[in-house]
């Protein structure tokens, strides 16, 4: 059985797209050196996801220890797989939300200026 969570890099899990906001809870009187060493295990953690092509997008939100991310499954089982290899997973509040195209979805390439259509450039 494969771990669908360690996928060959550049390859892309095929199928949907998941709005993902993470709480990171840690204890006010946790241990700094293991935060640290977990911070740090983390970062690897999130690369290897973003290499793979589970995570897409990552912002961070400001004033808090927290992100929202756009991520990418071939389902809802390998999504959770993924989220929870993170190191920090214990600690973490996570939402997600499944994503669905919209019709009105100017897609990537959008310039921001308003509705173009029909118009020539």
């Amino acid at each position: 059985m494969t771990d669908s969570t360690h996928q060959q890099p550049g390859s892309q899990p095929a199928g949907q797209e998941f709005l993902v906001e993470i709480t990171v809870r840690w204890p006010p009187d946790g241990d700094q050196a293991r935060r640290d060493e977990l911070v740090a295990a983390e970062a690897r953690r999130a690369a290897e996801l973003v290499q793979a092509g589970f995570i897409r997008r990552l912002w961070r939100i400001p004033g808090r220890w927290a992100n929202v991310g756009l991520w990418r499954a071939s389902d809802a089982t390998a999504l959770h797989a993924a989220i929870s290899s993170l190191p920090l997973y214990p600690w973490l509040e996570v939402t997600v939300r499944p994503l669905a195209a919209h019709p009105s979805d100017p897609g990537p390439h959008h310039s921001g200026r308003g509705n173009t259509a029909g118009s020539e450039g």
